[in-house]
This record gives structure tokens, C-alpha cells and sequence, in this order.
């Protein structure tokens, strides 16, 4: 008998080799047929593998991520059963679930997989999922799973099991299909009721562009018809609000192929927003003791030596630039820290001085593959908003507390109220990815935690996504479509000032190594630009909009009367403009709708003679009637509301 520990932490006993399923039939009968995977100790396995000695268990449903995991990663192999039934002699290079949907990417050989085949796919595997086909694991030896793909001819997977340690692999069978595979996956296939094939894209094999690029199908599916077409619905939404649709429509923001791809060229409407965010960062972090700096766009390739971003990025950085000079090289910036070590460096300080805050919008550069470029939200020259903290170990939580207030005021001023807190810490199974002693490394991870604690956000601990140099807090927000971004983050470091050899003297009238605190309220000005534009559907708060009202004559004869109100709403700072297209007024209302202007003023003859104008709300409709000096009063109350809460 082995004792198997249930979330709410009873203890029941079984016999050894009990599955997940098993202990959901002990439960109830409706529980079982839910029961996608089990988590046992904390690892995700099959629910039908069997549990030999005592074990913590989470029986794992749709409403679980993982459960979807499962699905999503089960329909994946769904799919290629279903491709390889139509395509006989595909090759299959990898096909994993991603956090809505999974893919898989294919090698169709001479043929071409078009967007006309999905139906034809997608109808297979409904046909196959309704056969009830189980998900075989089977571990097998190195040797085998050679043999067999060499077999089968599929150069992916050999390349694939000729990185495998013998004695960790296994492969999971469904129907006439056989897979490379970890898993875990589905007890069988009938838990996929509903399936959408959404799309396909070229992907080069192993991200490396110059390898074969293969086909790659995108799909989803749901354990409801229902499901799905709340999902398809929640798609039409998203391309409502893509940013790449609405930045070309308001002129925020294009791409040029000449300039090149993934460097975004910012239009006189998008400069002036992100000037405007730029401005309202500045002023809070003055209020807040930082102190501009400002840095070159390019360093010499020792400075990242020494900061470890070359060992760590080399390869995703640009090529490095050669000078005339024999054996001298430069790299794009990567990342501003390095240079802010440097200034730091540049005189000696005292505890006293402590802490230092260095604040710069500085731009770098990472060369990301072309086939991962999409809008603003993955560029190869982006602005960060950096700064670093130097400042004493003593002084780090408050000056932690200090960055997170700053994140809220933002955060307030553009409306992202859902959010929840990530934790990044070290994977302590791969330590050879980071750098710094596990000293060091104790103490940055307990001085986030602690804070955390004390601050009461929700909060979640990630194993292995701390960055190389230290742990992080990330600020992972909800847009209006309940999409999750990682925005605002903030990582303490003990080991760049180790590298960089930094030194303040303390009260003891001895050298000690600063703590350096790395932080970024809007991650990116790109990404955090496209996040907003999403988020409100390009209806920008009204500090932020890049007009504020449009004042529309109704003929020509008010051009003059137009002009003089124009005149006044400059003069109280006010943004307007006036549409004087000779046009009916309601197509021009229309079309300051269409640009999401928030207020538009219409003037005509009665307007003129009691110096007012007829206001109307975008989205709202008409108000009434208003002067001039009172709505003027009226935006600039609303602004100061906005970004002073």
C-alpha cells in the first residue's frame, strides 16, 4: 500500500500502481472522466502512468493550466497523425503546446501544405479523436529510437535523439502514429471535442535561419464546441485591436524594408505619445532622487566581456563592427547596465552618497530572428526605460519599495488594474547558467521575497527565469482581452558590481561592493506602446491621446471662428485641431470617431455669436453646449486627475 497525499492534504491509501485515474474513480466518477494529467510531487505525468510509493497528487483538469497543457500538447500529436494520414512521407520536426493552442512544425518534402488544406486536416482529426485512441508510452533505448526514425527516414528526429542520454527516452504512440516525446499527454483522444487549425507560417528548423525552413501549423482546441466559439470570437476582438492595424491607422508608428526589418520608425503622432510617456517617467523618478545620464549606442566588445552579456548574448546580438584599428571591435548596445557600471566607477563615493539612482531611456539592439519580429512587441532596436539603483545592502528593500511604487503610479495613470507579481528565481538543477556566488544569490532571492511578503500583491515564485545575473520581480498585467504581458520589471543584482569591481567606502572607512538594483517601469517604450494600444483599442487616455479634441465648422464660413477656438485651446495646452475638409458634418464626426479623438467641437453660427461650442464625447455622444475657457478646464482637470492618482 503506498499513501497518496490530496490537495487539501487527506491522505488515502492504495494499492502501489495506482494511476491518476484510479484515484479520481475513488473519488467520483464524474471526476475521472475530467482528469486530464496528474501532477504527482510535482511533476506532470500521464494520468494513466502508475504511482508506486507515496506521493503529493493534483489531479489535473481543463480548469488547470496544465491540464490545457496536456490537451494542447496530446492535440498536437493529434494533428500530425491526422497530416501524416494525408501526406504520407512528411518529416516532423517538433510540436509542442504553446500558452493558447500548440503547433507543429513539418517537412511536406515537395509538396506544399497550403492554407486550403486545413479543412481537410482539421476534419481528419475530428475523425480520429472520436476513435477514442489511447496515448501509449513506451520507453525505449537510444538505439531503438535511432533505428526507428532512421527507418522512417526523418532526419528532425534523429538530430533530435542524438542530443538524448540513453535511458531518458521514451516515445508515445495514438493509432498509426508514433512520436519522440517526453509528454505527458491525454489517457486518449476524446477528450478533443473541438479543433480550429488557425494558421501557418514558415519556421526555420531549430530557429536558425540557415537551416531548412519548414511548414508550421498553428492550432487549438477545446473540451466544448461552446468553448471554442468563445475563443473564435475573442480572435475577431484581437485583430479589432492588433496594434500593427491601429498604429497604421492612427500614424503612430511604420516599418520600412530599407530601414530594416524589426527597427520601427516612430511618425510625428507616435513620437509626440511617447515623448509624452517619457515626460510623465521623468518627472516622477526626479521627484524620486534619479539623475539622468545619458549613454552611447555602441561599446566596446571587453565591456560586455566583463558584464557577461557577450558569453550569455553573443549570439543574438548584431555582428560586431570592426575599426580600422588592428584587433579593436564594438557590439550594438545590448543592454545599458553595463555603461551605468561605468559611470558609477567614474569617481570614487562614500556610503554616505548611497544610494545613486541612474536613469536613462537608452536604446539597444538584439538581432532576433526575422521569422519572431512581430510589430512593436518584438523589434531589434528598442528604448528601454533604465535605470539602476547602486546603493547599500542595508537599503535595498527600501529602495525595492521604492521602484514599486513608481510601477503603480503608471500603472494607475493608463488603467492596468489586473496584474499579478512573478518572482523569477534560479533554477537550482542548472546553476551553471547563472553567474555569482550562491551567497550572492541568497541574498538578492530573500531580499525579493521578503518584500513581496511585506508588500501583500499577489504574488507567484517561477523556478529558472531569473535573469543570468539576479533575481527578478516582473509585473505580469491583464489587458482588456484578459491577455497576460510581462511590462514593468525590477532585479536585484550582487554580481555585476563583483565583475565591474565597484566600490563605495563605508562607515568603517573600508571598500565594499555596492548592490545594484536594475529596473524598467515600462520594459520597453515599443512593447509597452503596443501593449497600450491593445489594451485601450487606440482609445489612449486623455493625457495621452494624441489629440485631445477636433473642432469641426460646419461650412466654411466658420473657418475663422474655428481658428479662434483652435487659438484658445493652444494657449490653455490643449491638443486640437480642426478638420476643415469641405464635408457634411456627420461624415466628419464619423471619421473623428474612426481616429478615436476623444472630444469633437462643433461650431456654427450660434456657436460663433456666444463664443461656445457643441460638445460631443467619442463613444458618448452629444453633451451640450460649452464655452471654450470651460472646456479647456475641463481637459486639463481630467489630465491632472489622470496622471496624479
Amino acid at each position: 500500500m503506498i499513501n497518496i497525499t490530496l490537495p487539501d492534504n487527506s491522505v488515502k491509501q492504495f494499492d502501489s500502481g495506482i494511476t491518476g485515474i484510479g484515484i479520481a474513480l475513488s473519488i467520483s466518477e464524474g471526476l475521472a472522466r475530467n482528469v486530464l494529467a496528474v501532477k504527482v510531487n510535482g511533476e506532470v505525468c500521464d494520468a494513466t502512468r502508475p504511482i508506486v510509493s507515496d506521493s503529493k497528487i493534483q489531479l489535473l483538469t481543463w480548469n488547470d493550466v496544465e491540464g490545457k497543457a496536456a490537451m494542447w500538447h496530446s492535440s498536437a500529436h493529434l494533428m500530425a497523425e491526422a497530416i501524416e494520414a494525408l501526406f504520407p512521407g512528411v518529416k516532423f520536426g517538433i510540436g509542442p503546446n504553446i500558452e493558447s493552442g500548440f503547433y507543429y512544425d513539418v517537412d511536406p518534402g515537395d509538396r506544399v501544405i497550403t492554407d486550403a488544406d486545413l479543412v481537410k486536416i482539421e476534419d481528419k482529426m475530428k475523425e480520429l479523436a472520436k476513435q477514442k485512441q489511447e496515448y501509449k508510452r513506451r520507453e525505449v533505448s537510444k538505439e531503438e529510437a535511432l533505428a526507428y526514425f532512421t527507418k522512417k527516414g526523418d532526419e528532425y528526429k534523429l538530430e533530435l535523439i542524438s542530443e538524448l542520454e540513453d535511458g531518458t527516452i521514451s516515445f508515445y504512440e495514438s493509432g498509426s502514429f508514433t512520436d519522440l516525446c517526453r509528454g505527458p499527454h491525454l489517457p486518449d483522444t476524446s477528450h478533443i471535442k473541438a479543433i480550429k487549425l488557425l494558421s501557418i507560417a514558415g519556421a526555420y528548423w531549430r530557429g536558425n535561419e540557415k537551416r531548412k525552413q519548414l511548414t508550421r501549423i498553428y492550432g487549438i482546441t477545446f473540451p466544448k464546441n461552446k468553448e471554442l466559439e468563445e475563443y473564435l470570437v475573442f480572435l475577431e476582438e484581437a485583430k479589432r485591436r492588433d496594434h500593427r492595424r491601429i498604429g497604421k491607422d492612427l500614424e503612430i508608428f511604420t516599418f520600412s524594408q530599407k530601414v530594416g526589418a524589426g527597427l520601427p520608425l516612430w511618425l510625428p503622432k507616435g513620437a509626440e505619445l511617447r515623448e509624452r510617456l517619457e515626460r510623465f517617467l521623468k518627472k516622477v523618478q526626479k521627484e524620486a532622487g534619479y539623475q539622468p545620464v545619458i549613454t552611447p549606442h555602441i561599446g566596446n566588445v571587453e565591456l560586455y566581456k566583463t558584464s557577461g552579456h557577450f558569453q550569455k548574448y553573443g549570439e543574438e546580438s548584431f555582428r560586431p563592427i570592426k575599426t580600422p584599428m588592428e584587433g579593436e571591435e564594438f557590439f550594438l548596445k545590448p543592454m545599458n547596465c553595463p555603461h551605468h557600471c561605468e559611470i558609477y566607477k567614474n569617481k570614487p563615493h562614500s556610503y554616505k552618497e548611497l544610494p545613486i539612482r541612474y536613469a536613462e531611456f537608452g536604446t539597444v539592439y538584439r538581432y532576433e530572428q526575422s521569422g519572431e519580429l512581430h510589430g512593436l512587441t518584438r523589434v531589434r532596436g528598442f528604448t528601454q526605460d533604465d535605470a539602476h539603483i547602486f546603493c547599500t545592502p542595508d537599503q535595498v528593500k527600501d529602495e525595492f519599495k521604492g521602484v514599486m511604487k513608481i510601477v503603480m503610479k503608471i500603472f494607475n495613470a493608463l488603467d492596468f488594474n489586473n496584474f499579478i507579481t512573478q518572482i523569477s528565481l534560479r533554477d537550482p538543477n542548472n546553476r551553471e547558467k547563472y553567474i555569482g556566488s550562491d551567497e550572492n544569490w541568497e541574498k538578492a532571492e530573500r531580499a525579493i521575497l521578503e518584500v513581496a511578503e511585506e508588500s501583500g500583491l499577489e504574488t507567484v515564485i517561477v523556478e529558472g527565469e531569473a535573469a543570468f545575473y539576479g533575481p527578478k520581480m516582473d509585473f505580469m498585467v491583464k489587458d482588456a482581452l484578459g491577455r497576460k504581458w510581462q511590462l514593468g520589471t525590477i532585479q536585484v543584482d550582487y554580481n555585476l558590481p563583483d565583475r565591474f569591481e565597484l566600490e563605495y567606502v563605508g562607515s568603517d572607512n573600508e571598500k565594499h561592493r555596492p548592490v545594484m538594483i536594475h529596473r524598467a517601469p515600462f520594459g520597453s517604450m515599443e512593447r509597452f506602446v503596443a501593449v497600450l494600444i491593445e489594451h485601450c483599442a487606440g482609445k489612449f487616455p486623455l493625457w495621452l491621446a494624441p489629440e485631445q479634441a477636433i473642432i469641426l465648422p460646419i461650412s466654411e464660413k466658420y473657418q475663422g471662428y474655428a481658428e479662434k477656438v483652435l487659438s484658445l485651446l493652444q494657449n490653455s495646452e490643449v491638443r486640437a485641431q480642426i478638420d476643415s475638409r469641405n464635408e457634411k458634418t456627420g461624415k466628419k464626426i464619423r471619421d473623428a470617431e474612426m481616429q478615436r479623438i476623444p472630444y469633437m467641437l462643433i461650431v456654427g453660427e450660434k456657436e460663433e455669436n456666444d463664443g461656445t461650442v457643441s460638445l460631443r464625447k467619442q463613444g458618448d455622444g452629444d453633451l451640450g453646449v460649452i464655452s471654450v475657457e470651460e472646456f479647456a478646464r475641463m481637459i486639463n482637470d481630467e489630465v491632472k486627475s489622470l496622471t496624479e492618482k
